[in-house]
């Protein structure tokens, strides 16, 4: 008996996102205003700069960024919700950058960005530390990385974020990825989480503000 291949998971991902964006039809799974933590904290990007959003699925986080006079690019896995997220931008009348790509395998080149946020992106602790030392390659000097992700405890709470253990990190782990960098804020704790339906509730998050 011939065993089948292993799907990429990467391809995984991919169809696993695109299966929840088109569902939604019209509907935006996570809502259309921006992450609390990425608006509280707008003021500390370098202002007019480049920004780059790691899988920013619909849109949300972008779009609201390009609003505020960010010159702004998005990725995500998901062609689905960049569908969205440029629907989305045309919608608010904003120039968004948005297109297909995978994070861990993404080229963020040397020096491009003035800012990159990750908002709730989860990924296993070996392509978490190798996408964030690549990601601080591509910020210019002075460039600001932001970081919100759910942490262990977010299994406690069940609001929203993954299953699975080992893509939710404490935050010594993450503030290990940025050595070298300027700690601009850091925070692991309870805050209550309201976007669209996909997050509902008290969570626990892990916060990440570094300067380059």
């Amino acid at each position: 008996m011939t065993d089948r291949p292993r799907a990429d998971p990467v391809e995984r991902l991919k169809a696993f996102w695109n299966e929840r964006y088109a569902k939604a039809g019209e509907e935006f799974v996570y809502g259309t205003e921006p992450n609390a933590f990425l608006a509280a904290s707008a003021g500390r990007l370098p202002r007019g700069g480049r920004v780059l959003c790691l899988a920013d699925g619909e849109g949300r986080n972008s779009v609201w960024l390009a609003k505020q006079g960010f010159r702004v690019s998005a990725i995500d896995v998901a062609d689905e919700g960049v569908a969205k997220a440029r629907a989305l931008a045309a919608r608010e009348g904003v120039a968004l950058d948005a297109s297909v790509a995978d994070v861990t395998r993404f080229d963020f080149g040397s020096a491009r960005y003035d800012a990159i946020v990750s908002i709730f992106l989860h990924l296993p602790a070996k392509a978490r530390r190798a996408m964030h030392r690549r990601a601080i390659a591509g910020l210019a000097p002075g460039g600001v990385f932001v970081y919100e992700a759910y942490g262990p405890e977010q299994l406690r709470y069940g609001t929203g974020g993954p299953p699975e253990p080992e893509l939710l990190h404490p935050l010594d782990d993450v503030l290990a990825d940025f050595e070298g960098c300027a700690i601009g804020h850091a925070f692991a704790g309870v805050r209550t989480v309201l976007e669209g339906r996909g997050h509902r509730g008290d969570g626990f998050v892990v916060q990440v503000i570094v300067q380059k």
